[in-house]
C-alpha cells in the first residue's frame, strides 16, 4: 500500500464502509465539480465514480476565491441512504445532502442554518442520529486565538433538520489550560461500550495531530486519552529524508481483515514547509492500546509503504492514484470526472470530439478573477512530473492567449501560451501571477515562425523548480526559460487551502472573442524519487 493513497490536492478525507465496498470523499473548495467520489475495495486501488456537487442549481461558487467554497465532506450511510454533511463557507454555511447510489445524482443542499460552525459530521445510533461539528468558543468569548468547541445536535435523518439545543462536547480540545488552537474536523464511532469523539487539533499544517476523547454516552463527557495526541508529526527531526508533515483530519474505518485503519490528511514538503501538491489522502494501520485506538502505532514517522494482510482487489478501468504513474488524454471520450472547472459549469464554451480533441472558445474572464473562465485542469500529482498539450491556435489580437497554466490562486500561476505581438507575428509567452486581477508579469517572450499553427508546450515541475519547453515546427523541444521560482506556486506562499493543478486555458483578457483553441491532447507524466527503488 502506497502512501498517499490519493496523489495531489486530496484533502479532508472522509470515509464509510458498506459491506465490502469502501466510498471516500474530499474537499474540493471553489473547484467544481465538487466533492469527489471514490470506491474501493481494498483501500488501496481507488477510483472515482462520481461528484457529489455536480450541478450548477445545485450551488456554485462565483466571487469566491479559488481557496473558499466546500470545507471538509463527510460520508455516511444508513438504512440505504448515503449522507454528506459539508460547510459552504462564506455563504449558506453547513447543509446535507443524499443519494441512494454514491455516484450520484446527489439531491440538492438541505441547508442547516442551526449548525454555526464548520466540519459538521453524522453519527448514527441505533434509534437515534447525532451531528457534530466545529463551532465558536461558549458564549462567543474565545479565551486565546484559535479557541474553538466541538458541538452536537441530535439530528433528524428523515426530515434532514437538527432537534433541540447543541450541547458542548469538547470546549477548546484535550488540555484547555495549553491553549489549544483549531480543534475540528470532528467524528464520533461506537466502540463496545464506548464512544469515541475524535478531531484534529492544532490547526492544519506543521503542528496539525490527530486526538481522541471517549464517553459512556454519545454526548458525553467525553474525557481525552492521556497519550494524545494519537497522531502527528510534529516534533520530528526537520532534516529526515523525504518527510511527510502536517498529519491530521483522520477518520477510522474497519478494514477487510476486520482490523481498524485510519485515512488522514499529510504533505509532502520538497523543502520546509514548501509543498504544491496540496494536502493528499495518506493511510496508516491503527492500533487499539487500553481500548484507545493510536494511529501508526510502529513507527513515528507515516510510512510511504506498508503491507496489509487482505488480498488486493484491482478495479476495471480504474487510472492510478499513488506512486509514479503517466496518462494522456485526447479527449475522445470526453471529460473524466477528475477534471475540475472554476466555481461552476457551463458547457456551452467547449466541446470534445474523437478528431479534434477539446476546443475551447475564449472567455473575456482571466484566471485573475473570481469567475468561471475558461479553465479545465488536472491535478498536480508529484513533485516532480511534466504537464504539456499539443495546441493548435491562432490569435487575432494580443489579447487572446491560449495555453497551459500551472495554477495555484488566483494570483499565484505560471501561464506559457500563444499569441501575437502588436504587429500580429505569433509568440510563445510565459506569464507569472502578482496580485492583480487584472495584470500578470511577462517573464520571457519568443517569435515562431508565421506559419506554425500547432506548438506543443510543456511544464516541468521539480519541487521549487519550474521550467517551460516548446517544439519549433519540426517537432524539437525547445527551452523557454529554466529553474523559475516554483515556491510561487507553494501554499506556504500563497496561503489558502489548496493544491496546484495544471490547467488548459483560453482567453481574451477582457475583450469579446469568437475565437477558438483546440487542445489535442494533454499529458501527464508523475516520477518523485521517492517511488524509484
Amino acid at each position: 500500500m502506497t502512501n498517499p493513497i490519493l496523489a495531489g490536492f486530496y484533502p479532508d478525507p472522509s470515509i464509510v464502509r458498506v459491506n465490502t465496498d469502501y466510498y471516500l470523499v474530499n474537499s474540493t473548495f471553489a473547484y467544481f465539480p465538487g466533492i469527489p467520489v471514490f470506491h474501493s475495495k481494498d483501500l488501496k486501488n481507488w477510483k472515482q465514480i462520481g461528484n457529489v456537487v455536480e450541478r450548477p442549481t445545485q450551488m456554485d461558487f462565483l466571487g469566491d476565491r479559488v481557496t473558499r467554497g466546500l470545507f471538509a465532506p463527510a460520508i455516511n450511510y444508513h438504512k440505504g441512504l448515503f449522507y454528506i454533511t459539508c460547510t459552504q463557507i462564506d455563504h449558506r454555511g453547513n447543509f446535507v445532502m443524499t443519494a441512494k447510489n454514491p455516484a450520484g445524482p446527489w439531491s440538492d443542499p438541505v441547508w442547516l442554518p442551526q449548525v454555526q460552525g464548520i466540519d459538521p459530521s453524522l453519527f448514527f445510533d441505533r434509534d437515534k442520529a447525532y451531528i457534530v461539528y466545529n463551532a465558536d468558543a461558549p458564549d462567543n468569548k474565545p479565551l486565546y486565538a484559535g479557541h474553538r468547541t466541538i458541538r452536537a445536535f441530535e439530528f433528524d435523518p428523515v426530515e434532514n433538520k437538527v432537534k433541540g439545543e447543541n450541547q458542548i462536547l469538547v470546549n477548546g480540545g484535550v488540555d484547555i489550560s495549553k491553549k489549544p488552537v483549531w480543534i475540528e474536523g470532528p467524528h464520533i464511532m461506537k466502540v463496545g461500550n464506548w464512544y469515541y469523539l475524535y478531531a484534529a487539533e492544532g490547526g492544519t499544517s506543521i503542528n496539525h495531530s490527530e486526538v481522541v476523547f471517549r464517553s459512556k454516552s454519545a454526548l458525553g463527557p467525553y474525557v481525552p486519552y492521556e497519550n494524545n495526541p494519537i497522531l502527528t508529526q510534529r516534533g520530528l527531526p526537520e532534516d529526515r529524508k523525504n518527510p511527510i508533515t502536517s498529519a491530521g483530519h483522520a477518520e477510522f474505518v474497519n478494514g477487510p481483515d476486520g482490523k481498524t485503519y485510519a485515512v488522514f490528511l499529510a504533505v509532502r514538503p520538497y523543502e520546509g514547509n514548501y509543498y504544491n501538491t496540496g494536502r493528499e489522502t495518506f493511510i496508516a494501520p491503527v492500533k487499539w492500546q487500553n481500548e484507545w485506538p493510536v494511529i501508526n502505532p510502529n513507527f513515528r514517522e507515516i510510512q510511504y509503504q506498508y503491507t496489509f494482510g487482505f488480498p488486493e482487489k484491482k478495479q476495471e478501468n480504474t487510472p492510478p492514484q499513488s506512486g509514479n504513474f503517466s496518462y494522456i488524454t485526447r479527449f475522445e471520450k470526453g471529460l473524466d470526472k477528475s477534471f475540475l472547472f472554476l466555481r461552476t459549469h457551463d458547457a456551452a464554451w467547449y466541446k470534445t470530439s474523437r478528431k479534434n480533441g477539446l476546443v475551447m472558445r475564449l472567455k473575456s474572464e482571466t484566471c485573475m478573477e473570481k469567475g468561471h473562465p475558461a479553465f479545465i485542469a488536472k491535478r498536480q500529482q508529484h513533485t516532480t512530473c511534466t504537464a504539456a498539450t499539443s495546441l493548435k491556435f491562432t490569435a487575432t489580437k494580443p489579447e487572446e492567449k491560449a495555453g497551459l497554466l500551472a495554477f495555484q490562486d488566483e494570483n499565484h500561476f505560471y501561464f506559457i501560451c500563444k499569441s501575437i505581438d502588436d504587429s500580429g507575428s505569433p509568440l510563445v509567452q510565459l506569464f507569472k501571477g502578482t496580485n492583480s486581477e487584472k495584470s500578470m508579469d511577462l517573464l520571457e517572450e519568443v517569435r515562431l515562425p508565421n506559419k506554425q499553427q500547432v506548438v506543443d508546450l510543456k511544464i516541468l515541475a521539480d519541487g521549487a523548480k519550474y521550467s517551460f519547453e516548446y517544439t519549433s515546427p519540426n517537432g524539437t523541444w525547445i527551452a523557454l526559460k529554466k529553474d523559475v521560482d516554483g515556491k510561487h506556486l507553494s501554499t506556504q506562499v500563497a496561503g489558502g487551502f489548496v493544491g496546484s493543478v495544471f490547467a488548459l486555458y483560453a482567453t481574451s483578457s477582457g475583450t469579446s472573442s469568437s475565437n477558438t483553441a483546440t487542445f489535442r491532447s494533454f499529458t501527464y507524466s508523475g516520477s518523485d524519487r521517492v517511488y524509484n527503488k
